[in-house]
C-alpha cells in the first residue's frame, strides 16, 4: 500500500498559504495607503518591498520558457491595478504551447522559490537542526531557540528575502490554467499503471522517495507560513492602529 502521511499537511499548508498571502499583501497595501494616501505611491512602496520576489517569480516564467523552447516576449517586474481592482504584480509574455510545457512553466516560481525557502530554511535559519529537536522542544525552551535563530548571521536579511520570495512564489490563476488537464492526465495514467499490477512495486520503490519529498515541502512551506505570520500580525495591529487615528477605513 502507498503510504503518503505528509500529504494532508502539505494540502492544508498550501490551503492556508494561498490566504495568508493575501492577506499579507492587503494589510501591508492597506498600511501603505493609510500613510500616503497616495495609491500611486502605496503601489510604488509594496513593488519596492516584494521586488526580489517579483523578479525571481517573472524570471522562474521566462527562463523556464527558453529552456523548453517556448518564445517570450515582454516582461516586465512592475506592479500595475488592474480594470477589476486586482493588483499584478508582473508577468512575462509566452507563446502558446502544450499543457505540459504550460503546465511546467506555470509551476516554475513554486518549484524555484520552494527552493531558495529551503535553502534559507536549512542553511541560514539552522533549520535541520530545528527539525531534528523540535518534538523535543517545549514552550520553556522555545524562547531560548527563537533567539539562537536570530543570532544567526545576516538574519534579518534572509528573513525579509524569505517573507518576498514566499509571498509572490505561488503561481496566479493564469498560471495554473493547465493544471487542471496535466493532473487529470496524471491521474489517468497512475490509474493505468495500477490496473496493471504495479501497485505493491509502487509502494515499495516510490513511495518512500515519494513521502520524502512532501514532508521536505511541508517544512519549506512551514517555513513559509511562519515568516508570513510574523510580519502580518504587526501590519494587521498597524493597520487598525492608523485607521483609528486617521478616522478613515480601507474596504
Amino acid at each position: 500500500m502507498i503510504h503518503l502521511d505528509g500529504l494532508l499537511w502539505l494540502l492544508a499548508l498550501i490551503g492556508i498559504l494561498v490566504f495568508t498571502q493575501r492577506q499579507l499583501h492587503r494589510q501591508i497595501q492597506t498600511t501603505f495607503l493609510l500613510i500616503t494616501r497616495q495609491p500611486e505611491a502605496t503601489i510604488a512602496l509594496f513593488s519596492v518591498l516584494f521586488l526580489p520576489g517579483i523578479a525571481l517569480h517573472e524570471f522562474s516564467h521566462w527562463i523556464t520558457a527558453r529552456l523548453m523552447g517556448v518564445r517570450t516576449g515582454h516582461f516586465s517586474v512592475v506592479p500595475r491595478r488592474m480594470a477589476d481592482g486586482r493588483l499584478r504584480l508582473g508577468y512575462v509574455e509566452t507563446a502558446e504551447t502544450d499543457i505540459f510545457r504550460d503546465a511546467l512553466i506555470g509551476a516554475a516560481p513554486l518549484i524555484t522559490g520552494g527552493i531558495f525557502i529551503a535553502y534559507a530554511g536549512y542553511i541560514h535559519f539552522n533549520g535541520t537542526e530545528i527539525q531534528q529537536n523540535l518534538p523535543t522542544i517545549g514552550w520553556d525552551r522555545l524562547g531560548s531557540a527563537l533567539q539562537s535563530l536570530y543570532s544567526q548571521p545576516d538574519f534579518w536579511i534572509w528573513f525579509y528575502l524569505t517573507v518576498a520570495i514566499s509571498s509572490t512564489m505561488f503561481p496566479s490563476s493564469t498560471d495554473r490554467r493547465t493544471w487542471l488537464p496535466v493532473s487529470l492526465v496524471f491521474v489517468l495514467l497512475t490509474g493505468l499503471v495500477l490496473l496493471a499490477g504495479a501497485g505493491p512495486w509502487l509502494a515499495e520503490n516510490l513511495s518512500p522517495l515519494i513521502n520524502n519529498i512532501i514532508w521536505s515541502s511541508v517544512f519549506v512551506l512551514g517555513i513559509s507560513f511562519a515568516v508570513q505570520i510574523a510580519l502580518l500580525i504587526p501590519f494587521f495591529i498597524s493597520g487598525k492602529i492608523l485607521m483609528r487615528l486617521t478616522g478613515l477605513r480601507v474596504l
